[in-house]
């Protein structure tokens, strides 16, 4: 019943062949239009619904993505093996409808490569050594390996060459090459000093001050390191310039649990002197200094009494106020509930300079919170500068304007007739 009129249509596509390549044109672009939706509605939409029953799916966001680029071959596949199949197109057309449609299947799956790079970095991410070894500049190298060799194909695929003919031509670019990808290269040696010999993690205070970096790392990628500093800003720091240049890592003094004190006191030398006895006798109600006062006079009467022969004063070992004043600094650092008990603290002298005599304290925190050491640091100075007068010192300051003025107040106190005249 069916024959005639297909013989019918039969006849009419042989004798019209432009009619019958778009017949069979429209229907190889339908029959892709079906596969995709197919595989966009129905299969996409099953493993999307597969990958909600698990962790996966939250935890490692590019799984999807992987799959989407995946299926958006399905209608590139069926357009370039069915071309073939249209009758009465040129050799040409042909050719180069299938050259386009590998292509554009390579490309996607280069896509779909990329996207599994970054769910293999999502998935380490998730490990808790994952910030102490990161892997996302390897991860940037080898979706620049994917894309180089997807780029080989791809021109492989349309000029319809051998890919291993172009790679043998790459041998003369090697040098131009090798100029273009420099940074690259340097990067990517300085990304594996920077892992293998644990120089940098995410969340290490660095200050590198020739690139005004003074903060926290965010990001260590292929070709940068970002740094956030603490006013919130942004320095991003080439990664081969953490190789060849100089920078601190404060990542051992967060380890440690304690943040070093190191300042000086700066005294002035003219008030330094001896201690009578009545003076070392009004010392003792320091509660911090009697043990200090009592072995320190046991030592000095031993020492006095086994000197030879007449004595002067300047002979005998006597006690300063700049000595008890050191040994009350150790007691109350030692006393101190915030001052680490378990690392270096000592009080010691600076060299005497035009600015005085250095006193510098040094001692660790028991915590590296930055407020909470700068509170600690404050009080701790707070105290011992108003606790100096109570052993006659002075610090040494530069002279400022009311200094002066109270200098020339003086001086013209002086010559006045009542004055002069006495």
């Amino acid at each position: 019943m069916w024959e005639g009129p297909i013989n019918d249509i039969a006849s009419l596509l042989d004798a019209h062949p432009f009619v019958e390549s778009s017949v069979y044109l429209l229907a190889l672009l339908a029959l892709a239009a079906i596969a995709n939706w197919i595989a966009k509605r129905i299969v996409l939409r099953a493993v999307d619904g597969l990958l909600e029953r698990t962790t996966f799916d939250d935890n490692i966001p590019a799984i999807p993505v992987v799959i989407g680029r995946l299926v958006n071959t399905v209608p590139a596949v069926i357009i370039g093996e069915g071309i073939v199949l249209v009758p009465h197109l040129p050799y040409e057309v042909r050719t180069l409808v299938e050259s386009l449609a590998n292509a554009f299947v390579i490309f996607t799956i280069a896509r779909a490569a990329s996207a599994v790079l970054t769910a293999v970095n999502q998935a380490y991410i998730l490990r808790p050594d994952a910030a102490q070894r990161p892997i996302k500049g390897y991860i940037q190298v080898g979706k620049i390996l994917v894309y180089c060799a997807a780029a080989i194909l791809i021109v492989s695929t349309l000029i319809g060459r051998s890919p291993w003919l172009l790679l043998s031509g790459l041998g003369a670019l090697a040098a131009v090459l090798m100029l273009v990808f420099k940074d690259t290269i340097l990067s990517l040696v300085a990304s594996v000093q920077l892992s293998s010999n644990d120089m940098l993690r995410v969340g290490d205070w660095i200050d590198m001050p020739q690139y005004n970096a003074d903060g926290d790392v965010i990001d260590i990628a292929l070709h940068t390191v970002k740094v956030q500093n603490f006013d919130k800003t942004i320095t991003t720091i080439p990664t081969h310039k953490l190789i060849s240049e100089s920078y601190r890592n404060w990542r051992g003094m967060q380890e440690s649990g304690g943040r070093r004190i190191k300042r000086s006191l700066m005294i002035d030398q003219n008030s330094v002197r001896f201690l009578s006895e009545s003076e070392v006798e009004d010392a003792r109600r320091f509660g911090l200094l009697r043990a200090y006062l009592d072995e320190r006079s046991r030592e000095i009467a031993a020492w006095n009494a086994d000197l030879p022969g007449p004595r002067t004063e300047a002979d005998r070992r006597q006690m300063t106020n700049l000595g008890v004043f050191r040994a009350y600094l150790v007691a109350y650092l030692s006393a101190h509930p915030h001052i680490a008990a378990d690392k270096t603290l000592l009080v010691r002298q600076l060299e005497p300079s035009a600015e005085g005599l250095g006193l510098e304290i040094y001692c660790f925190t028991d915590t590296t919170v930055w407020a909470q050491y700068e509170d600690i640091q404050a009080d701790i100075f707070d105290h011992l500068l108003a606790v100096l007068r109570e052993f006659d010192l002075r610090l040494f300051q530069q002279p400022t304007g009311r200094d002066f003025a109270q200098a020339l107040r003086f001086t013209q106190a002086l010559q006045t007739p009542e004055t002069a005249q006495t």
